[in-house]
């Protein structure tokens, strides 16, 4: 045998143990999905609200799935906002169109933009909500998103109630360049409209909550919900220890860290989160009142979420 069959037959050796790695489609197909290591059934999963029931992990849900765990199958209205004539002003191409990647997104999401708001109730309180959808660009903000985060605010105005923020954005979208940046003051300025109504605002941070989003409204909320585990941070964590030149802490960026330095009031399931809204937005409106005995209010919960609010 010479070098040369030698190092073929060595070739295939190696090419045969190497384990291919599955496709997109292959994945979407599997009944699977590995978190931790370990196959789990991804209808165990779903039925536990997209949360391993094993290691915790927070799966990624759509804000549609959202809205319907939040208020109830068909007990929510989606809100219909205006579109830019012109979502692509610098005509952008990178590896593709930008054009392109908007048709793409709009297809795989079933929505006009990352954003998706509706008109619901959660314990018979009118609220409207907008919820992130990070399978659309990276959730990232233009136009079009901007115009959907005030149409909100607009019919939180008028009905006089409530806005619930749900962030899981890669920042703004540089495809649109200064246009994108732009919007982080339009949507601030619309917060502080809802709050001269005195109208409270609630944000809940799910995984990732990055980049301008975090760096404007998501930073201006009455109350600041962490999702378990969810990271939220302005610029990633290998440019601040490549900045900072100092070994960061293992929970760097968490919400849990976030919590722990006055970033967010409370970190929960996802399971909790609209219950504990419930609650919340009862304490604060003072309506369908949960404290209805000494004994409620002496309950270490209620007496917790009091303080938050």
């Amino acid at each position: 045998m010479n070098w040369i069959t030698r190092i073929k037959n060595a070739s295939e050796r190696i090419k045969s143990a190497i384990r291919r790695r599955a496709t997109k489609s292959e994945i979407s197909a599997s009944k699977y999905i590995s978190c931790h290591g370990v196959p789990t059934e991804k209808k165990i999963i779903e039925e536990n609200n997209y949360v391993c029931p094993e290691c915790n992990a927070h799966h990624f849900i759509s804000p549609s799935q959202r809205f319907t765990m939040m208020f109830g199958e068909n007990n929510w209205r989606k809100i219909d906002s205006p579109l830019v004539k012109d979502p692509d002003p610098y005509k952008w191409v990178d590896t593709k169109k930008y054009k392109d990647r908007l048709k793409e997104a709009k297809k795989n999401t079933g929505q006009d933009s990352a954003i998706l708001s509706c008109e619901a109730k959660i314990n018979d309180i009118d609220v409207v909500a907008s919820a992130v959808n990070f399978k659309y660009i990276g959730g990232s903000i233009s136009m079009d998103e901007s115009e959907n985060v005030l149409a909100s605010i607009k019919t939180a105005i008028e009905k006089k109630c409530p806005y619930i923020f749900v962030s899981g954005s890669g920042g703004m979208r540089m495809m649109t360049n200064m246009l994108s940046l732009m919007q982080m003051t339009r949507m601030t300025i619309g917060i502080n409209e809802l709050k001269k109504n005195n109208l409270p605002y609630i944000v809940v941070i799910a995984s990732p909550s990055t980049g301008g989003l975090q760096a404007s409204i998501c930073s201006t909320g009455d109350i600041c919900i962490g999702e378990k585990n969810a990271t939220m941070a302005f610029a990633g964590r290998r440019i601040v220890e490549a900045t900072s030149q100092t070994d960061l802490p293992e929970n760097f960026q968490t919400v849990e860290w976030q919590m722990e330095k006055g970033q967010v009031d409370i970190v929960l399931e996802r399971k909790d989160i609209a219950p504990t809204i419930g609650t919340l937005l009862t304490i604060l409106l003072k309506k369908n009142s949960v404290i209805s005995t000494e004994q409620d209010e002496t309950t270490e919960n209620t007496q917790s979420l009091s303080k938050i609010a």
